[in-house]
């Protein structure tokens, strides 16, 4: 769906348009990982392998669903936040906070197998961005940030010794930079590094939308830490530069990932080169006159070495576009989708036929209609089955039918965001569907939580089985937004459209919203199947729907 390889030895940023928020990234021998947030959506924390930096791939999930219990609800916004990974003696190790809840740390020794089951390694609220570190002489650390809705503050970074398991923390911790007294308000995401003796800390500062990158140094990894802004917008398009990790090429490069985020779509990821001078990073393109670069939109791809033969490896690897389009054949779902909330057997079945009947030729996948309270708005379903944009704009066909629908039951498809447009099928008798275009809107107020839903349009059909969903993504202008107090670049608007078919060939539009982004999410897309249990009868059985394909094209 979007290329960044542009195979000429040349690629382009973004390397993945699509929302892998907060990410950071490791390189172990020739292997490059990369693990993103995910807030409350499950399984959680998506892990990306890739060979050169700029083909991705999703291979597995941190997590198979987000810990403690109350997360088997979605809770927009919450659940984990920025993570790290980092490999130290065989072992990978991912610390995530989850900002209600603490600071967690999982391991394995395989990443594309089966992690360990969480450890909670600093209880309590209000630290994020925990980054771990294990230094020459076997001793461990721990940097992090603050979140000010959980603990009154911003803008300060800590730093506290850690067992060299990763399972817990010694002593106290240590005020390691305070970016309210040195001009880098609203300082977050540290990564910690080490390079010629130096302690590094880079930093993102001056806000998601707004900021900059900010590296830290020292040659005492407790401080005290002087300071540099290493890049910044400038005159390029890619608001932000937001968070990210420093990894470097086995033929001695270094390079940047980071995010920037676009509103609607999400935080998309960037790569950029980097560079050193007197012992301090620069990335990007280097501003003459200044110590800091530019991000770049286009630039050679990274040098991963040569093979036996003298070839560039960078050019016999495969080029990788963000997964989306699913058949449904296999026995489990494609690594591009997660639930709304933690996942229970029963919500989903594979390899049936449109009957929902398992068989050898089954190639749909079966939603059951999952219980729910009766005054709950479609955004706030737990089973809603959702995949990230994977592109700027795009067009995505879905086929579900609807015969195993029961009275009481309900299902369709729902571009999610915080604005979201939901097309609903509600079984009425056994001839009838009502088609009711839903509009929905999440709202915070004082950080808490509530959804607005309302009809925009009904309608009744009679004796369908299939319906098509065509979802339509397109690009309708710009605006700029003002974060902060700060005007920042004109962002792009898109403009979502759901419409329906009963033969995959003529359509009625059903509804058009202007797409706004989740909670720190961007906007998602997907499909579900309801119940209201207070319609069940004790005799009554649930229904159901299958779906064939989700196809996207440009």
């Amino acid at each position: 769906m979007w290329t960044a390889d542009l195979g000429n030895g040349r690629y382009r940023n973004p390397i993945l348009y699509a929302d892998y928020s907060d990410p950071d990234a490791i390189r172990v021998g020739e292997d490059y990982f990369m693990i993103s947030s995910s807030f409350s959506n499950a399984p959680a924390m998506p892990l990306l392998h890739s060979k050169d930096l700029v083909n991705w791939k999703v291979v597995n999930y941190i997590l198979p669903e987000v810990p403690e219990f109350r997360y088997r609800n979605p809770i927009h916004g919450c659940g984990v936040w920025a993570p790290s990974i980092r490999y130290h003696e065989g072992t990978f190790y991912v610390c995530f906070p989850m900002p209600d809840e603490g600071i967690y740390m999982t391991t394995a020794k395989n990443p594309y197998g089966k992690w360990s089951k969480p450890v909670n390694i600093r209880p309590g609220a209000g630290w994020i961005d925990p980054c771990p570190f294990w230094d020459e002489d076997g001793r461990a650390y721990l940097v992090a940030g603050v979140a000010k809705s959980r603990i009154g503050y911003k803008s300060v970074l800590h730093m506290v010794e850690m067992q060299p398991d990763g399972m817990g923390l010694i002593g106290e911790e240590k005020v390691i930079f305070d970016g309210n007294l040195n001009d880098q308000v609203t300082i977050e995401g540290p990564k910690l590094y080490k390079r010629n003796g130096w302690y590094y800390v880079f930093a993102p500062a001056g806000g998601v939308k707004t900021g900059w990158q900010t590296v830290l140094r020292s040659k005492n990894i407790f401080g005290p830490y002087e300071y540099r802004v290493v890049m910044r917008q400038g005159d390029s398009q890619v608001n932000g530069p937001h968070q990210g990790a420093w990894v470097d090429t086995v033929t001695g490069q270094d390079w940047f990932i980071h995010f920037q985020d676009v509103y609607a779509a999400g935080r998309i990821i960037h790569l950029q080169p980097m560079s050193w001078e007197d012992d301090w990073p620069v990335i990007g393109i280097k501003v003459e006159g200044e110590d800091y670069g530019v991000p770049v939109m286009e630039y050679d791809k990274p040098d991963i070495g040569k093979t036996e033969d003298g070839l560039n490896k960078s050019d016999i690897y495969p080029v990788c576009v963000p997964e989306c389009t699913d058949e449904f054949t296999g026995a489990t779902l494609g690594l591009q989708w997660q639930w709304n909330a933690n996942p229970e057997d029963g919500w989903i079945e594979y390899g049936v036929d449109e009957n929902g009947i398992k068989c050898d030729r089954g190639s749909y996948i079966k939603l059951n209609a999952i219980d729910r309270t009766p005054v709950r708005p479609i955004g706030d379903y737990r089973n809603l089955l959702l995949q990230k944009w994977p592109a700027p704009e795009f067009v995505c066909v879905t086929k579900m039918n609807v015969k195993g629908l029961q009275y009481g039951d309900n299902a369709g498809f729902i571009s999610m965001g915080m604005d979201y447009l939901a097309v609903d099928l509600r079984r009425i008798n056994k001839e009838s569907i009502v088609i009711n275009t839903m509009a929905g809107n999440q709202r915070f107020d004082c950080d808490q939580a509530y959804t607005v839903e309302s009809v925009l349009n009904t309608q009744t059909i009679h004796n369908v089985e299939e319906i098509y969903f065509r979802y339509t993504v397109k690009r309708t202008g710009t605006e700029s937004h003002i974060e902060g107090g700060i005007t920042v670049a004109a962002a792009p608007v898109e403009t979502v459209t759901i419409e329906i078919s009963t033969d995959g060939k003529n359509y009625t539009n059903q509804g058009s919203i202007t797409a706004k982004a989740g909670r720190w999410v961007g906007v998602k897309s997907g499909v579900y199947a309801s119940h209201e249990n207070t319609i069940k009868k004790s005799s009554d059985k649930c229904g159901f729907v299958t779906v064939d394909y989700v196809r996207y094209r440009n």
